[in-house]
């Protein structure tokens, strides 16, 4: 059987950047796996979600707990997107993201990766998935940048 933290930890520094992993699960995070195929499914920490093993790309989908432990702990990692403070309470809430109010993005980040959204005082709102990469990004004034799958108020 192999070493499933040494796995997840590989998978996040490979997503987010080096030394992510390390910061994001610590000894003693708890596995669930898939009853169908005996796959990693969920990483939990004290009986809290941190993440989710995605099984069509096996990437990782974080929580807000985990999109605040990376924010906190490995502020080098390359996954945020930096919104204008005006719009953070909608984000929050769990609305998208339009390009015309990103003021920052990480230059790695590409189409469909996984992205925590900050507010320009470093604040997370959200965690959610980019429909643009980063030049596209800057380039466009219109439309949806990021599909925010839970914000920090959003009601799931």
């Amino acid at each position: 059987m192999e070493n499933p933290l040494g796995k997840v930890r590989s998978v996040a520094d490979f997503q987010f950047g080096k030394g992510v992993g390390t910061a994001l699960f610590p000894e003693g995070v708890e596995f669930e796996y898939s009853k169908r195929t005996g796959r990693i499914r969920f990483i939990n920490l004290n009986g809290e979600r941190l993440a989710t093993l995605r099984p069509t790309d096996g990437l990782l989908s974080l929580s807000i707990k985990a999109a605040k432990t990376i924010a906190d702990n490995a502020p080098t990692a390359k996954c945020f997107v930096t919104i204008q403070n005006d719009v953070s309470k909608y984000i929050a809430q769990g609305g998208d993201v339009f390009a015309v109010h990103v003021v920052a993005v990480d230059e790695e980040v590409y189409a469909k990766d996984e992205v925590i959204v900050l507010d320009e005082d470093k604040n997370v709102l959200a965690v959610g998935r980019t429909v643009l990469s980063a030049p596209e990004i800057r380039a466009f004034k219109t439309g949806v940048a990021v599909k925010v799958r839970h914000g920090i108020k959003s009601k799931d």
